[in-house]
């Protein structure tokens, strides 16, 4: 069986992937690999072909950035990679995360008479239009390509999610706002590598970590007046500004005696950053289902989210807490969390039983994408 995909997504193979999104898909791809399928990527971002140490073909796409800025966009890269889509005769064509391009892969699979697999990266690709935009859209504007990119998403995405021979979703939350809809959908949990996650024997579990994009849209804001009220806790900050409103909060907090700012650090020296902290702390008010969730609880590590609950997750798991929105509720979390082996063997058990990528993981996910051809 052949699978392809596209995207930003060989960066994820070297240990820096673009975003979660990403490194979800590198993950899928080296299961399906792992269970004798063959596995390409067209990666827009790549600067050569090249086969991973799994056996996944990475191609090119060859005169991608050739021509004039923003025209090629139209004449260079959307023809070339439609061409170089339906080149690889794929019997499934497999997308993730909200993209009007993705009807390229939906036009190759029908061409090439393959199957199209869409799986979402965000709660919000199972909300209306209303949700998208405040939660999203209203939180960054761009310059014209960004109001295009907008228009064709919110004009062609839906369709994809109606039209999709297989629509995965990563929680319950997701299934349920799509069944609503009359779209039937299969739930696919996140995917983690346990043996990337780094042994500490005593872990030191002193501060509070926050870890992503420093924005508005994760809810940075939130954060900056979390630091302000919890004067008697120390934070670690792992990430960069990527909007005015992160760049503005990035600044103050320069002068927060409390903060140690870390910038971008790599996936394992994150990791070994959640294994020494108390908690994993979220603000933001809207995700899919975050993989730095999975990663702390892999790390036997509390989440203390401000506003979200992948599916419920958390309270239902018992994984941390969840604070409804209301500051207060996690300012008192924060006070009473205590780190126990107890408490680590259990976020472990629920990581491996539902995340971990192993044999029968690698089976299920093969036996589902065979399941679609046959």
């Amino acid at each position: 069986m052949k699978i392809c995909t596209w995207g930003d997504v060989a960066s994820a193979f070297e240990g820096k992937p673009s975003g979660g999104g990403e490194l979800q898909i590198a993950l899928l791809a080296k299961a399906l690999a792992k269970s004798g399928n063959e596995v390409v990527i067209v990666d827009i971002m790549s600067k050569k072909d090249f086969v991973t140490d799994d056996g996944i073909k990475v191609f090119q796409i060859k005169g991608y950035n050739k021509g004039i800025r923003f025209f090629r966009f139209f004449t260079q890269r959307l023809p070339n990679l439609y061409l170089s889509l339906k080149a690889q005769k794929a019997d499934i064509y497999y997308c993730q995360i909200r993209d009007f391009r993705h009807i390229l892969a939906y036009w190759a699979a029908r061409k090439t008479k393959g199957k199209f697999i869409l799986q979402l990266a965000s709660d919000l690709d199972a909300m209306d239009l209303k949700m998208r935009i405040k939660y999203d859209y209203l939180t960054h504007f761009g310059g014209l390509y960004w109001f295009l990119k907008v228009f064709l998403t919110e004009l062609i995405f839906p369709y994809l999610v109606r039209k999709a021979d297989i629509v995965l979703v990563q929680h319950e939350g997701q299934k349920n706002n799509l069944f609503k809809k009359g779209i039937n959908s299969i739930i696919f949990n996140n995917l983690i590598e346990l043996d990337k996650i780094p042994k500490v024997l005593n872990p030191m579990h002193q501060d509070f970590c926050f870890v992503g994009a420093l924005d508005k849209r994760k809810g940075f804001t939130e954060f900056f007046e979390l630091v302000e009220k919890t004067p008697f806790a120390t934070f670690k900050v792992i990430g960069l500004p990527r909007d005015r409103t992160g760049y503005i909060y990035y600044e103050k907090l320069k002068s927060c005696k409390n903060v140690t700012l870390f910038g971008n650090l790599s996936h394992s020296e994150t990791l070994n950053h959640i294994l020494n902290s108390k908690a994993l702390i979220s603000t933001s008010p809207m995700e899919g289902f975050p993989n730095i969730f999975i990663e702390a609880w892999a790390c036997g590590i509390p989440v203390l989210s401000l506003y979200f609950d992948p599916g419920g997750i958390i309270k239902r798991e018992d994984l941390g807490e969840v604070a409804d929105g209301n500051l207060d509720s996690l300012i008192n979390a924060m006070s009473t969390t205590i780190s126990t082996d107890k408490f680590a063997n259990k976020a472990k058990a629920y990581v491996e039983h539902n995340h971990i990528l192993n044999k029968d993981k690698i089976k299920q996910i093969s036996d589902l994408f065979v399941e679609l051809i046959n």
